[in-house]
């Protein structure tokens, strides 16, 4: 489990810049050139190279090189481990909300027990 959250460290980390989130959106509808990446950033290529290799290093981003193309895909399964992460949060906060909503339903009626009438 350490393992797993120095990793999830490292995601949340990297998606916590917005060139990076740009990335991973334009990612996740297809594999993309680095080119075809750095086209819509205003921004030099080998700064676009700098954000990829952040990405890569975190396993959100793998990458190959056919010749002259180096081609990005995004890694579902680190990406997965991110939403799970979240989503186990959002549950629990949503448990606390409904058994705090209970709580106030049950006691609407009942007088104010720091009043100082």
């Amino acid at each position: 489990m350490l393992n797993q959250a120095g990793s999830l460290d490292r995601v949340f980390q990297a998606l916590a810049d917005t060139t990076r989130r740009e990335i991973v959106a334009r990612l996740i509808r297809g594999p993309a050139s680095v080119s075809e990446l750095a086209r819509p950033l205003a921004m030099s290529l080998p700064a676009v190279m700098q954000h990829l290799q952040v990405l890569e290093a975190c396993g959100l981003v793998r990458s190959e090189k056919a010749g002259r193309v180096r081609t990005c895909h995004i890694e579902p399964g680190v990406l997965r481990m991110a939403e799970d992460w979240i989503t186990a949060q959002r549950t629990a906060w949503e448990h606390r909300l409904d058994r705090l909503g209970d709580y106030l339903t049950e006691h609407r009626d009942s007088p104010d027990q720091g009043s100082t009438q």
